[in-house]
């Protein structure tokens, strides 16, 4: 596998998001790398297209752009990886700011330890809304999510709003899936069975601005559950217990809301309902404690609570509801059973 000097290409989709890519152009255009690079954008069939934007970069000559129909995000980084001229993939997603030092960081990484393909975590700046701050810090928090987005693991399922991938990687797999979302960790399980390895770097972070309200969070955070099980219809070697948790809390609350009914009816006793709630007093505790240490903000600590239940139901939710339908229906596909979460692609060099 070849370790040379690496040249990266920026693969970055788009769609119906000019401001937000104008602002993710403007921080890789004041990155401190002093490397080869280009970038390239792809417009998924928007209907307020970023060409104005692309043209005014100052980025100049490093930067192609590139309109397609709307075929997904995962086909559009496929379509960018394909007309890419270098030999490493970084891809972003259009709402994420690059801090400076990124390139440089990451270029140090990869040089002294070299990885075939990598995921780094995701935060929030302070002039982020404190709705923005309170879900990046929900889906960050080792109490919340026990470092599945944002801890180490030697086997790291990277997220492709902050990703890499070698050239040899892309051509092995074909790249992204048709499943959107979910298309990134069956992208790494397919990559793990031809041999490649994959890991977080921490210091390679993103600044990521979610455009989202508890309403969207939860139709988000739904889907997310809802192909789980599907990936692991698809690759079962890969299941995890861990992914199941969310449906296990769910139904712990569900439980303790019955009991507390009861107990308002005098049918169970106080003390018994306080038992039963103690594992849930202390870890949303251990969440408070978490977010008021790193945030200072009684008010964003409450909005993190509420957008932990909405994670934990919602993903809960769309796991079962998912996981039920799959094993009623085991003689169907996932893509008959499951449509919407399927794109139909075109998606070759022309």
């Amino acid at each position: 596998m070849s370790q040379s000097p690496l040249y990266y290409s920026i693969i970055v989709p788009v769609y119906n998001r000019p401001e937000e890519l104008n602002q993710l152009l403007k921080s890789i255009a004041l990155q401190d790398f002093e490397g080869e690079f280009e970038v390239v954008v792809v417009e998924d069939g928007s209907q307020r297209p970023a060409l104005d934007v692309v043209g005014q970069s100052p980025l100049g000559a490093k930067i192609s752009y590139y309109q397609k129909n709307n075929t997904g995000p995962g086909d559009s980084r496929n379509y960018g990886m394909l007309r890419a001229k270098g030999s490493y993939f970084l891809l972003f997603d259009s709402d994420c700011i690059l801090p400076k030092e990124y390139l440089t960081t990451l270029d140090r990484e990869l040089s002294s330890g070299y990885v075939d393909f990598f995921g780094g975590p995701d935060d929030a700046l302070p002039s982020f809304s404190r709705l923005q701050r309170a879900i990046n810090f929900v889906m960050t928090s080792k109490v919340s999510t026990g470092g599945i987005r944002g801890g180490s693991s030697n086997r790291f399922e990277p997220r492709s709003f902050n990703m890499g991938m070698s050239k040899e990687v892309f051509e092995s797999t074909g790249g992204f899936g048709v499943i959107h979302p979910g298309e990134d960790p069956e992208l790494s399980m397919r990559a793990w069975k031809r041999g490649f390895k994959s890991r977080l770097i921490p210091t390679a972070k993103v600044y990521h601005q979610r455009r989202i309200s508890f309403r969207s969070y939860a139709k988000q955070v739904f889907k997310f559950g809802a192909v789980r099980p599907i990936l692991e219809r698809i690759h079962p070697e890969f299941k995890r217990v861990v992914y199941a948790l969310p449906s296990l809390f769910t139904l712990y609350v569900m439980v303790l809301v019955l009991c507390v009914m009861l107990t308002l009816l005098s049918i169970l006793s106080i003390k018994f309902m306080l038992l039963l709630s103690i594992p849930l007093i202390l870890y949303v505790g251990a969440l408070k404690i978490d977010v008021l240490l790193r945030s200072r903000s009684i008010y964003l600590t409450a909005l993190t609570v509420a957008a932990l239940f909405i994670q934990m139901g919602a993903y809960g939710l769309g796991y079962f509801i998912s996981n039920l339908k799959l094993r009623s229906s085991s003689h169907k596909s996932a893509e008959e059973l499951f449509p919407q979460y399927f794109f139909k692609v075109e998606s070759k060099v022309s």
